[in-house]
């Protein structure tokens, strides 16, 4: 696929970029050329083949969900720098 300099000033535009104009040529080569592979991409049949997330096999690597006794709550608050009526205060965010 080629590409133009208006091509690459329409896209630079519509994506708010600011190409000078002596870059223009490069970039021109640089997205030419990333279209053409895309384009060699396109070709390869991929009808027998399932889309996949991966590259290699992955495994979940979480342990089990066990259910387990919680901390309690006075454990929980003993380093609290500051707790009212068993829960954690922490200094206010929002003003009204």
């Amino acid at each position: 696929m080629k590409i133009s300099e208006q091509d690459i000033k329409t896209v630079a535009s519509l994506s708010r970029l600011r190409i000078p104009p002596e870059e223009a040529q490069e970039v021109t080569s640089q997205l030419d050329k990333f279209l053409t592979y895309v384009e060699n991409l396109q070709a390869i049949d991929t009808t027998n083949i399932e889309p996949t997330t991966y590259a290699l096999p992955m495994q979940n690597v979480f342990r089990a969900d066990v259910v387990k006794p919680s901390l309690q709550r006075e454990d929980a608050l003993s380093n609290a720098p500051l707790k009212e009526d068993g829960y954690f205060k922490v200094p206010r965010v929002l003003e009204e």
